[in-house]
């Protein structure tokens, strides 16, 4: 019997992912046509004797939240079920406070994964190699060049036994090119030393706060509190994969995210990907519509596409590496180029809207990780263009590297500007 638990965060959290986490919770966004989430359940509900999948964070479990639950249950046919932390307890601290929840029924390990990473999941290699050699932690790791390994958590290995001898988040200097990918297939005995770290934290914060138990006890770092620790105890043992791989933190990684699962789709969901057809628009390379969305036939669309419900296309639309969300209107003859077009915006007819590329490739040393703010200096960085909600875009208007939040109408053209 095996379990899964999914980390989804909280609302303080993802701030880089913001305006578009304003309009519902980051693991809900939809990326290559689907929630974030749902390419983790995905991937749970096909590994062989998985019972159930966990969701824990602390965001409210709101209307939007408990239907997309209610609707994977129904699919999946597994028991998914929510549990809100009481506070922000960090990567490891819900793992501890439920881990009743987790432990019940006896399952022989449970995967974590965090919710804002894009996979292509290679659970079943990763239970194979556990089963082989069991130990209490088993962590995905990939590959990334010098530059690049310092923005993710390092591992060195005996590349003889795979096993973790030194793990560093974020080093200031070059440790390893082998990085965390926040994957994980844990044994129910890995629960005992996030206790132990439980137990330090409530004896430090005793020695400041005489009043009983501290607060801030239950908050419990894996990568620092746990991996770093146990690393070289015989403890903690890494799988390699070669597999697709990136982190969801802000808008420019999601359309990343999107491109990866699109192709993606060629193996695991054909059925998802638009073919072209006599009289339907022109598509290129890999492209999602949704059933509901409206494309004219001179609609030229990929690739690297993903089109929401609701979306209406006009004629002679150019459409590629973009994500456009429900409801959203794209005029006649619109251009959108590396941009996220948000929910119920309208892009003008003859409106040009075209992003920087940003692809954040762990082995791409000139790509710009998303590890920074949007701003530096006062000034907004080259991005990802972002309309947010209901933004009306008049015809004939040139946006570049712009973020346009909600509720705004532009009668000019915007060169790297934010519009609040």
């Amino acid at each position: 019997m095996l379990k899964a638990v999914i980390l989804i965060g909280g609302p303080q959290k993802g701030t880089r992912f913001r305006p578009l986490s304003f309009e519902v919770p980051k693991p809900l966004f939809p990326v290559a046509g689907v929630p974030m989430i749902q390419h983790h359940i995905e991937a749970c509900a096909q590994v062989p004797g998985m019972q159930e999948i966990l969701l824990i964070g602390f965001y409210q479990p709101d209307e939007p939240l408990t239907r997309f639950l209610e609707a994977a249950q129904q699919e999946f046919h597994l028991p998914i079920r929510y549990l809100q932390e009481f506070a922000p307890l960090g990567t490891g601290g819900g793992l501890y406070h439920f881990r009743d929840q987790i432990l019940a029924g006896g399952p022989e390990a449970f995967f974590v994964l965090n919710a804002d990473v894009c996979s292509d999941f290679p659970l079943s290699a990763m239970l194979d190699a556990h089963r082989h050699q069991p130990h209490p932690f088993l962590l995905l790791g990939t590959t990334a060049n010098r530059t690049q390994s310092l923005n993710y958590g390092c591992i060195v290995e005996n590349p003889q036994t795979h096993e973790v001898l030194h793990y560093v988040e974020k080093p200031s200097t070059f440790v390893s090119d082998i990085i965390n990918c926040g994957i994980y297939l844990f044994s129910p005995e890995a629960l005992k030393p996030l206790g132990d770290v439980f137990q330090r934290n409530q004896q430090d914060g005793q020695l400041e706060d005489c009043s009983g138990l501290w607060p801030g006890a239950g908050t419990i770092r894996l990568e620092q509190d746990v991996f770093s620790a146990l690393a070289g105890q015989g403890q903690i043992y890494v799988h390699l994969t070669d597999g697709i791989w990136s982190q969801i933190k802000s808008a420019g990684s999601a359309l990343y995210a999107s491109r990866l699962y699109l192709s993606q789709y060629q193996i695991t969901h054909p059925e998802r990907l638009a073919k072209h057809t006599p009289g339907g628009p022109r598509i290129r390379g890999n492209v999602y519509i949704h059933p509901t969305a409206k494309v004219a036939p001179s609609a030229v669309l990929g690739p690297n596409v993903s089109i929401g419900e609701g979306v209406t296309v006009g004629e002679g639309v150019r459409l590629r590496e973009s994500i456009v969300l429900h409801g959203a209107t794209l005029q006649e003859h619109t251009c959108v180029l590396h941009s996220i077009v948000g929910w119920g915006s309208t892009v003008g007819r003859w409106a040009r809207v075209e992003g920087t590329p940003n692809d954040p490739n762990p082995n791409d040393p000139r790509a710009h990780m998303d590890s920074e703010s949007l701003f530096k200096d006062g000034k907004l960085l080259p991005a990802i263009t972002i309309l947010g909600c209901r933004v009306r875009i008049p015809a004939e208007v040139l946006i570049l590297n712009s973020i346009v939040l909600p509720h705004k109408e532009l009668s000019r053209s915007f060169t790297n500007q934010i519009i609040l």
